[in-house]
């Protein structure tokens, strides 16, 4: 199962040091968790990220369910040894598709608006291409347009056969412009799931609850304390954080304050570098984000000093390492010139290059706050 050990709490913030215990091994708190969608960081091999100091991945449910399905990976043994990863895994449990194939599709929005825009979505809506039920939801596959249906049951028994350490309770991801109504609706439903996922569970993986809400403060309260007290191992916090980083900021404090404090605390699908340290001083013991590994496939690269875009021709003339102040193998081996004429030139190394650096300069970075709460400085 899961054993979770507080080492140390801030004076400064409500920032925590923790040790989660896993059966494939031991994770330092707090943690970056990088996104593995389908059993892969894309571009990196699974060895290649354990050398990024990653701790544990995150896979998701829905998409290995379509392809290659949790049967095949079962011919493995498990998620593991199909992907050769020998840390801790968590599987996403599919509510976030549900916003991201609906709603968010339909709309164009991501959890947080990147400007402000009116409540478009009303109680009784539904998106175009799922149906949301009271049971789960109606999925129409994008590899071959078959209906495939999701619901708590479904979910949990995906995720015991794909076998990760910490498994998600199913529940709907809302829009951030939907209304009060739904979004009260809405977490009825993530409510009730959250009670039928910890009933069909079977195995001894770490169950994790969902709180929704949306960016109604009533709402988030109301489900911190229904899922806070639930027999769960831990909590995820989900669901969309408004049209600003500071709404953000304000759904992390009503929500943790609710959570039992002996508890993991997971905050689904936030983490740009700017946000972490925000994020961890309210309390989060795990985030995962897809921000470090989505950027360097565009050819950017975060160093010290900001962002690069090695898509500039400037970089040709640079043969300074990405960073200087980094200990990874990309910076100490390879220029900005070397690696921007790769990426210019359309050449896949130069994505898993900018990968590894970007995976390992936020790991790094997150290593760094660990210590920095360990010396009482934040």
């Amino acid at each position: 199962m899961l054993e979770f050990k507080i080492l140390k709490k801030s004076k400064k913030s409500k920032a925590r040091l923790g040790l989660l215990k896993t059966k494939h091994g031991v994770i330092e708190t707090p943690c970056l968790v990088p996104v593995a969608t389908q059993a892969v960081v894309k571009t990196l091999t699974s060895e290649d990220v354990e050398k990024t100091k990653s701790q544990i991945l995150i896979c998701n449910t829905y998409h290995l369910h379509l392809k290659p399905g949790e049967e095949i990976i079962g011919k493995s043994g498990d998620l593991h040894k199909f992907m050769n990863w020998q840390g801790p895994l968590m599987t996403d449990s599919g509510g976030f598709q549900v916003f991201s194939l609906g709603f968010g599709r339909d709309f164009g929005t991501g959890k947080i608006l990147k400007q402000k825009r009116n409540n478009e979505i009303e109680y009784g809506q539904q998106p175009k291409l799922l149906k949301i039920t009271q049971d789960g939801v109606y999925f129409r596959s994008f590899l071959d347009g078959k209906k495939v249906f999701l619901g708590p049951k479904e979910s949990i028994r995906i995720q015991e056969k794909l076998g990760a350490d910490i498994v998600f309770a199913f529940d709907e991801c809302t829009s951030p412009i939907a209304d009060y109504q739904y979004t009260k609706k809405s977490l009825e439903k993530t409510h009730k799931w959250a009670k039928i996922c910890l009933k069909v569970k079977k195995s001894n993986q770490a169950l994790f609850g969902i709180v929704q809400g949306g960016k109604f403060r009533d709402l988030r309260i109301e489900s911190a304390r229904f899922v806070g007290g639930l027999d769960f191992d831990g909590f995820g916090i989900g669901g969309e954080f408004g049209d600003n980083k500071k709404k953000m900021l304000e759904m992390l404090n009503w929500t943790i304050r609710e959570l039992p404090e002996g508890k993991p605390r997971h905050l689904l699908g936030i983490g740009y570098l700017e946000d972490i340290p925000k994020i961890i001083e309210r309390g989060v013991d795990l985030f995962d984000c897809n921000v470090p590994t989505h950027y360097a496939r565009r050819g950017i690269a975060f160093t010290s000093q900001g962002k690069l875009d090695l898509a500039k021709e400037v970089f040709l003339k640079d043969g300074r390492p990405l960073d200087k102040k980094c200990s990874c193998f990309v910076c100490k081996n390879y220029s900005r010139r070397y690696i921007s004429h790769l990426f210019r030139a359309k050449e896949i190394t130069s994505l898993s290059l900018l990968t590894f650096h970007n995976l390992y300069f936020f790991n790094d970075f997150v290593e760094k706050i660990r210590k920095r709460i360990k010396e009482g400085k934040l």
